[in-house]
């Protein structure tokens, strides 16, 4: 797959520009209970879309799953194979693709795909839908963990607060946080072919846990989370860098739950998307 990709895909240049790799070490934990909770035996097919450096697949792969792990951002795939290769597993292997268009991937080869925080910033969301669901086998589940607009918790507040400070959206952007609607998660997948009574959506909480001090943990995200450091461009072109980053220091310090001087952790609620094929 890697190579399919086109240049017009601006994920691509958003996801490369920064290394979530920093900002993914403080979700490991929280990766390695959902993925557990998903129920993922060993000898399944699992595609992790939107995978990052392997926050859930490299956890998958740990159960005995045979999993490819597909991420737009070359840097993040590199990452996640230098991850498995460290780890031993054989059964996993990254490569570069587009959640709107899986090229090379066959119809119904795999028992369970994966997108924790990953497909729903892929363009074109209908069609990211039935991408899914064409190549999840029979029987078959997806599992979607999406940001929800408006919700106070972090990264929710993390992305409204980055969009105030940037450049409006080009037309006919659609919000990558709506898949963190309900009704539009519904609307996506019945276009794709799927029974409503097969989607199920609920609440869950996923626990950023980071070994700093939550200003450290904000210039992480300044310096290499692609939605904040477009923000800080714009911010500091404006003169506004200030204020932004006063505004990131006092959402994580409200929220840090941690009792230990000098660690962040905070909870965030998502929007946890089940879907049988």
């Amino acid at each position: 797959m890697t190579g399919t990709t086109t240049p017009t895909n601006p994920n691509q240049a958003l996801w490369e520009k920064g290394d979530f790799t920093q900002i993914a070490a403080a979700m490991r934990g929280s990766g390695e209970a959902l993925v557990r909770s998903i129920g993922i035996k060993a000898g399944e097919k699992v595609l992790d879309l939107g995978c990052g450096d392997g926050t859930t697949a490299l956890p998958a792969a740990a159960l005995g799953a045979n999993v490819l792990g597909v991420d737009i951002a070359r840097n993040l795939v590199d990452a996640g194979n230098q991850r498995a290769k460290a780890a031993g597993l054989k059964n996993i292997t990254f490569e570069q693709g587009d959640a709107s268009q899986l090229t090379g991937v066959a119809d119904h080869s795999f028992d369970a795909v994966v997108s924790i925080f990953g497909a729903m910033f892929a363009p074109r969301p209908m069609d990211v839908a039935k991408e899914m669901v064409r190549v999840t086998k029979s029987g078959g589940q997806i599992v979607m963990g999406n940001w929800i607009p408006g919700d106070p918790t972090l990264v929710a507040q993390i992305l409204k607060i980055s969009a105030a400070y940037s450049p409006p959206p080009p037309e006919g952007f659609i919000s990558p946080v709506r898949w963190g609607v309900e009704a539009d998660v519904r609307e996506r997948f019945a276009a794709a072919g799927v029974a409503d009574h097969a989607v199920t959506c609920a609440r869950d909480t996923y626990v950023f846990d980071f070994a700093g001090p939550p200003k450290v943990f904000v210039a992480a995200f300044r310096d290499f989370y692609g939605p904040t450091m477009n923000a800080f461009a714009t911010a500091t072109a404006d003169g506004k860098q200030v204020a932004l980053q006063s505004e990131l220091e006092a959402l994580f310090e409200a929220q840090n739950t941690s009792k230990t001087e000098g660690r962040t952790t905070i909870p965030a609620t998502f929007l946890r998307v089940t879907v049988r094929v």
